[in-house]
């Protein structure tokens, strides 16, 4: 890339950030900003209105890494980044938050549903000025080039989005109990306590909330069901997929935990933050590394990620 192209990208990438926070500031006007106020005080506030710049710029970021990459454009590629944008950014996010009523009952009253409208407008609004800002309204040269990703037998994706279901579900407690639940801010936050070990903690879970095990692994099926155009469109080697995707799932979901939380302490939030991008994006490279190509079985996939060692003739 030549500087001149360089320095017109950044431009973009200026321009479409500042689009980011127009349209945030819309979209949450006509949704939960009358609500916002019974959470925070002016000057909570404020320090919010700080980070939300950098919060705009990583997932302006992000979300133009995956539309520069794609080999859609026009409204096929609109549609896309509308669908992957609400479904990370708000979608998988309040559900969890509605399948928590501890957690749900802290908000005012309307604002959870407030907030599922909200991203609807801000992805709405961002997604075609995305497109048309960074130049892919006309249609991409790599478009017609033959593309086999996802073309799997019925029998081969039911085994694959299981391993994903079973995957999510393991990220999800292992870095749940190691990395959030270890920390005694969050089992204050929580009112719970460490039982002293991670088969322990799983006992409780399916004792005091035996659902919630299934819902995680609905939750991992919906992520690979956002994971899927991004493998299907992009262009160039499946480890940038799986770049693309990990950090979708990370830094899109997660960006928001750097923001002053009025209902969650800095410590929990910090807490969450690493917890779950780290996990998100690991399970984001497994996504793709278990669907960006055809493997006839498990033993073939198990190979391809052992490493290859010289075969050695004992001597003697």
């Amino acid at each position: 890339m030549s500087l001149k192209s360089a320095a017109i990208l950044a431009l973009r990438i200026i321009a479409l950030t500042i689009v980011y926070l127009i349209c945030f500031i819309i979209a949450s006007a006509v949704t939960i900003a009358p609500l916002t106020s019974q959470l925070s005080a002016p000057e909570d506030a404020n320090t919010a209105a700080q980070y939300l710049p950098l919060v705009a710029l990583l997932n302006t970021l992000v979300l133009s890494f995956i539309i520069l990459r794609a080999r859609w454009s026009g409204w096929r590629l609109t549609a896309t980044v509308f669908f992957i944008f609400y479904g990370v950014n708000t979608f998988m996010s309040q559900i969890e938050t509605a399948a928590f009523p501890p957690v749900a009952n802290r908000l005012p009253p309307g604002m959870l549903p407030g907030l599922f409208v909200m991203g609807i407008i801000q992805a709405a609004l961002f997604a075609p000025i995305a497109v048309f800002i960074l130049g892919k309204w006309k249609k991409d040269a790599a478009a017609d080039e033959s593309n086999d990703r996802l073309v799997m037998p019925v029998g081969e994706w039911v085994w694959k989005l299981a391993a994903i279901a079973l995957a999510y579900v393991l990220l999800y407690f292992t870095f749940g109990y190691y990395v959030a639940w270890r920390n005694p801010a969050v089992q204050q936050y929580y009112g719970g306590t460490d039982p002293g070990s991670f088969l322990a903690q799983i006992a409780n879970v399916m004792r005091d909330t035996p659902w919630l095990p299934f819902f995680q692994i609905l939750r991992g099926l919906l992520w690979a069901l956002i994971a899927l155009p991004v493998i299907r469109m992009l262009k160039g080697a499946w480890w940038q997929a799986a770049l693309a995707v990990g950090l979708l799932f990370a830094v899109i979901m997660n960006s928001a935990l750097l923001l002053p939380n009025p209902l969650m302490p800095e410590a929990v939030r910090l807490t969450h933050l690493v917890e779950t991008a780290t996990s998100n994006f690991i399970f984001g490279v497994i996504v793709v590394w278990l669907l960006h190509r055809r493997h006839r079985s498990l033993r073939e996939l198990l190979d391809m990620a052992a490493p290859t060692r010289p075969l050695t003739v004992p001597k003697g």
